[in-house]
């Protein structure tokens, strides 16, 4: 496994893969990894014949008032994981090596970057689109793999793709999910015993939302009623949204036909947890 924190030498090992034919996979990460940033990474392995692993907590996606100085970064304990799982390169950029000089170039993507979290996150998706545009331009992947977890940011980065005609596959695999329920993510660190504990409230929420669906209900405002009274039978969780969504206009929808994308995000503690499930109403 070779690790560089440089654009060029990424380049210039890429190249003869590349020049090989050989199909080059990318799972874009911020670090702190886990079993869910693992099930990319073995997907990955599975599907390309080069995986690049990049590790580095992106300065642009965060605001003024978010973790950005705390976020965890692990890096021996990373770098052992893409070690142990296969990985070819791990590209540890540093801040000025990814932006050397004000940037004054962004990737916009309107309209699906507008609800969910980008009503209290202005700013974010912008960094998240200018971030993984550099790294597809730097790393050159055939294919890039993303968390369902974070299905807000898979569907702007798809979108993005496809609007910009970028010569990639997105593939977005299954949130992964500790035994409770609880999708496992960076952040879940900042939890206490306890917090941690209340936070499988999120899931079973959302069950509650799938359970109604299936059971027939068509009228959105109605289950996204049910999923918050069932969050806050934690006193200590502070409901940011719960939304009932087409999963490609990320809209709120008027009546369950179809799929749907119910989507949560709340705080806890020192911790802003987001989750997510799909849910096809016709199936019911």
């Amino acid at each position: 496994m070779r690790v560089t924190g440089t654009i060029e030498e990424v380049r210039q090992w890429m190249a003869p893969p590349r020049a090989a034919g050989q199909r080059i996979g990318l799972v874009p990460t911020m670090g702190a990894l886990h079993v869910g940033h693992v099930s990319l990474i073995e997907e990955a392995v599975k599907r390309c014949e080069v995986v690049v692993v990049s590790l580095f907590v992106n300065p642009t996606q965060f605001g003024p008032e978010e973790d950005f100085n705390k976020y965890p970064r692990p890096f021996e304990e990373d770098l052992a994981i893409c070690q142990r799982h296969g990985v070819d390169v791990v590209f540890t950029p540093s801040p000025s090596e990814m932006y050397p000089r004000e940037n004054l170039t962004w990737v916009n993507v309107t309209g699906i970057t507008e609800p969910l979290c980008g009503r209290s996150r202005p700013g974010h998706f912008r960094g998240v689109t200018t971030v993984c545009t550099k790294l597809f331009n730097i790393v050159g992947p055939d294919v890039a793999f993303f968390g369902q977890k974070d299905a807000q940011q898979a569907t702007v980065i798809r979108r993005m793709v496809a609007d910009l005609n970028m010569p990639l596959e997105i593939v977005v695999c299954p949130t992964f999910r500790q035994g409770d329920g609880l999708a496992v993510s960076s952040r879940n660190q900042y939890l206490s015993a306890q917090q941690r504990k209340d936070a499988t409230a999120i899931y079973k929420a959302l069950q509650e939302g799938r359970r109604m669906i299936e059971a027939g209900a068509v009228d959105p405002i109605l289950v996204c009623e049910r999923v918050e009274a069932v969050i806050r039978r934690v006193p200590a969780m502070q409901i940011e949204y719960v939304s009932l969504v087409d999963p490609e206009t990320l809209q709120p929808v008027q009546r369950l036909d179809g799929a749907v994308l119910i989507a949560v995000a709340a705080r806890l503690g020192p911790a802003r947890l987001i989750d997510n499930i799909l849910v096809d109403s016709r199936s019911s």
